[in-house]
């Protein structure tokens, strides 16, 4: 497992396991299963209603709360100081714990224009030394820029949607920049037409590997941090074994090609659901 060091010295995973889409019922085994593979980085948020399986998983683990790394969000209802404090402890409560590694804002949700505030209870959160490090989703430049001139604290990373389809150069250098790590979600496109792309293929035979493992290794190598969800045992094992092989600089290019700007999920600046 390769380990990244964020902006504030916390040592992160790159590869994790996500859980979004997965039933709270089906998140506690398809956790311990990720967790039994080798995973220690885990991504849930209170919107996706699985908190109480992944902390079952995590209770019933026999890997030590301080070797795994578990990220959760607060949801755009509950934006605001106030609220995120209590949002925070309620996630807490779903997931058995007493901290977490990392609090992110969910959407910038820019209509209602509350994530500076949201923000500054994050930055309490960790000042409070209740969650090790603290972050954004789905941010664009725009939400950054007006979040470093207004906050403290930098965040170490801004989890957003990329794949070979949607590769967010411009977004990436701006967080490179800054010493912002991006976290990419649906990072195989959702299982899409990036997996069938006809490079994509040709370069997972070259290496006698799936579709999948290539386009995780794509993202390793370009220096982001991956969280692919599956609940197929099969898958979640597959997904793991993408560090004993290297694309080369020809294959990567290749990929970097493929950039169509096409977005699965919505536009973060219009993204305002409640």
């Amino acid at each position: 497992m390769n380990l990244v060091t964020l902006n504030n010295g916390l040592k992160m995973p790159q590869l994790g396991f996500g859980v979004w889409q997965v039933a709270d019922d089906q998140a506690a085994q398809a956790v311990a299963t990720a967790i039994k593979v080798g995973y220690r980085s885990i991504d849930t948020a209170m919107i996706y209603k699985n908190e109480k399986g992944v902390g079952q998983a995590i209770a019933e683990s026999s890997v030590p709360r301080n070797e795994l790394f578990i990220t959760t969000k607060v949801w755009n209802s509950d934006q605001g100081f106030e609220n995120t404090l209590r949002a925070f402890d309620e996630s807490l409560e779903r997931l058995g714990l007493d901290y977490v590694d990392i609090y992110l804002i969910h959407w910038p949700t820019p209509q209602f224009d509350q994530y500076i505030e949201t923000y500054k209870a994050l930055e309490k959160l960790y000042h409070d030394g209740r969650v090790k490090a603290i972050g954004v989703c789905n941010f664009e430049i725009e939400h950054l820029e007006r979040l470093l001139k207004e906050c403290e604290v930098v965040p170490v990373l801004n989890q957003i949607e990329c794949h070979p389809y949607l590769a967010q150069n411009e977004l990436k250098d701006f967080c490179s920049k800054h010493n912002i790590f991006v976290e990419a979600w649906s990072p195989l496109d959702q299982g899409g037409e990036v997996l069938q792309d006809e490079v994509i293929q040709k370069i997972a035979m070259s290496h006698s590997r799936t579709p999948a493992q290539v386009v995780l290794r794509w993202h390793l190598q370009n220096n982001t941090i991956v969280i692919p969800k599956s609940v197929t045992p099969s898958r979640i094992e597959e997904n793991y074994h993408v560090f004993d092989f290297e694309l080369t600089s020809n294959e990567m290019n290749e990929i970097n090609q493929l950039n169509r700007n096409r977005r699965k999920g919505p536009h973060p600046s219009e993204m305002n659901v409640r």
